[in-house]
């Protein structure tokens, strides 16, 4: 990457951190004048929370589900989570994903990559006591065309798997055993026709009361053709990413959290993506309201 992109990458990220501090900042209650006393109502409140987070972060490699879309990708989402009873509450979700600097080598010599995506849904949660169980709608817009592969002939974007929208619809399922979280899902894709599941590990370990490290894994499966090309594999294992983030609690509803990971592609990731196996990084900043 030249030093000039570089640059921009690092600027682009400051900034966009730098904002949502300001706005966790303004975020507060004004301080009382001088002298006065300002009286708390307990119980005074409609919600002890909005139950709403805010996030922005920077990727240096994007994967979803084992598959590389793009690098050096910048972010911005917001959830929200309505109760409806003590035990089922209803989400909200909206992301916006933009990379910054994406070179790749094509038949015409190397050339930029335009990527970027909107992802919206809206789910459903069950405390059952044992696990959380959810069921999940959601849709990925792919402004500039997505193929899943960088097509060797031609340009990016282009090819069989060339697509604006895909429709998804799923179910997960999350708990814990001791220290460790345990979380799966299954996903359906109207779009393609085609099914993947997930499952995955996470244990947190609090180093003080403002730092925790957390060492995590998770790995999928493809059914049938889900995002392959023909002439390589259909269905099997799509990946292995072993990460390590380390959570840092700014201030009561702000976190920081810088992470490393290494995605290993498996049977159908092996001649989908532009690197077999590798390390990548980045940072998020989040603020719950």
């Amino acid at each position: 990457m030249k030093l000039k992109s570089m640059t921009s990458v690092i600027t682009k990220s400051a900034l966009v951190l730098a904002a949502c501090a300001s706005l966790n900042a303004f975020a507060g209650t004004s301080a009382p004048a001088k002298g006065v006393t300002p009286t708390v109502e307990e119980g005074g409140a409609l919600f002890d929370t909005l139950g709403a987070t805010l996030e922005v972060g920077y990727d240096s490699r994007y994967y979803f589900r084992g598959l590389w879309f793009a690098d050096n990708t910048t972010w911005a989402g917001t959830s929200l989570s309505v109760p409806l009873t003590e035990k089922l509450s209803l989400g909200f979700g909206a992301l916006y994903t933009s990379t910054v600097d994406t070179l790749v080598n094509t038949a015409a010599g190397e050339e930029t990559l335009d990527y970027s995506e909107l992802d919206l849904s809206a789910s459903l949660t069950y405390d059952a006591g044992f696990a959380e169980l959810g069921l999940v709608y959601t849709h990925y817009e792919f402004f500039d065309g997505f193929s899943g592969t960088t097509n060797p002939t031609g340009a990016v974007g282009t090819g069989e798997l060339n697509m604006g929208g895909v429709e998804e619809v799923g179910a997960t399922i999350a708990t814990s055993v001791g220290p460790v979280n345990l979380y799966g899902g299954f996903y359906y894709d109207f779009t393609i026709g085609a099914s993947y599941a997930e499952i995955g590990a996470d244990a947190p370990i609090a180093i003080n009361s403002w730092l925790s490290l957390v060492p995590a894994v998770k790995t999928g499966y493809g059914f049938t053709n889900y995002y392959t090309v023909l002439g390589t594999q259909q269905s099997g294992l799509t990946h292995v990413i072993p990460s390590l983030s380390a959570p840092i609690k700014l201030t009561k509803s702000a976190i920081l959290t810088p992470y490393v990971a290494y995605n290993i592609s498996l049977d159908t990731r092996h001649s989908n993506n532009t690197q077999d196996s590798e390390f990548f990084g980045g940072v998020k900043l989040g603020v719950s309201f």
